[in-house]
């Protein structure tokens, strides 16, 4: 775990932070450049990453929250405390959020809806991959109980995540961050071939929900899930995710191939 970059006296720069900035502003040098491809305002553009960004912030605290409800009613004064602000949060609940956020935005700047997710999908999964990274230094989203010689162990005192110490661990979170990667690649490289609008937004709804859903079998949790099955609440909004991706990758064919233009 590498929680701070530096220190000095009670001033620190955590790494998460740093590592979420950096995602930020790879994954809006990654809608600039391929909306230029689409024809699209790269103001514009811009403007929207940055509300959705909002959004995903504020979906992401408000899941954690919620499921986590009992505790905050108990004990009111955990919302506002410095553990709660550092949180990343729960990343379905981000997601979510800032979906609905870029659909209206979208709606009411008349941009392509399809066209404009498919622009932002090989983005999202980069900025992704780099935050996920960032949440492995800080030590949240931490893996269960591992056994395998690529076992982590944490071991710093400084951490407020509430991950446990000298026991070996799933890397967890980079194995979202590697699959994010490979999803990145995989989305921009086909974005620049020709392709029919909404292809590359339902192809990561289904490449990434589907890493997700595996990741979560070797994630901690702190219970059991006896209301929704056999699979916690994640793997069952990863599911419901894919089969929108296979529905937006089978009406896409019917639209007329495009091919992007240059940078």
């Amino acid at each position: 775990m590498y929680p701070e970059l530096f220190r000095i006296g009670n001033f620190f720069l955590p790494t998460y932070g740093v590592l979420v900035a950096l995602g930020f502003l790879a994954a809006l040098w990654v809608v600039s450049r391929l909306g230029r491809r689409s024809g699209l305002d790269p103001d514009t553009l811009t403007n929207l990453g940055i509300y959705v960004a909002i959004a995903g912030l504020a979906g992401a605290k408000a899941l954690m929250i919620l499921l986590d409800l009992p505790t905050y009613i108990a004990h009111p004064g955990e919302l506002f405390s410095l553990d709660t602000l550092q949180a990343a949060g729960i990343f379905y609940g981000g997601f979510l959020a800032a979906l609905a956020t870029a659909i209206l935005y979208m709606r009411r700047h008349k941009l392509p809806v399809l066209a404009t997710m498919d622009v932002f999908a090989p983005a999202v999964a980069l900025g992704h991959a780099i935050g996920r990274v960032g949440c492995f230094a800080a030590g949240c989203c931490w893996g269960g109980r591992c056994d395998l010689p690529w076992a982590v162990t944490f071991t710093s005192l400084r951490t407020r995540t509430g991950v446990p110490l000298g026991i070996p661990l799933h890397p967890a979170q980079l194995y979202e961050a590697f699959a994010e990667a490979i999803i990145f690649t995989v989305l921009y490289r086909r974005f620049l071939k020709t392709h029919r609008p909404g292809a590359i937004i339902g192809l990561y709804l289904v490449l990434y929900p589907a890493a997700r859903f595996f990741v979560e079998f070797v994630r901690a949790h702190d219970d059991a899930n006896p209301y929704f099955g056999p699979f916690v609440l994640e793997q069952w909004i990863a599911l419901a995710l894919i089969a929108a991706g296979v529905s937006i990758l089978a009406r896409s064919r019917g639209a007329a191939p495009k091919q992007p233009g240059k940078a």
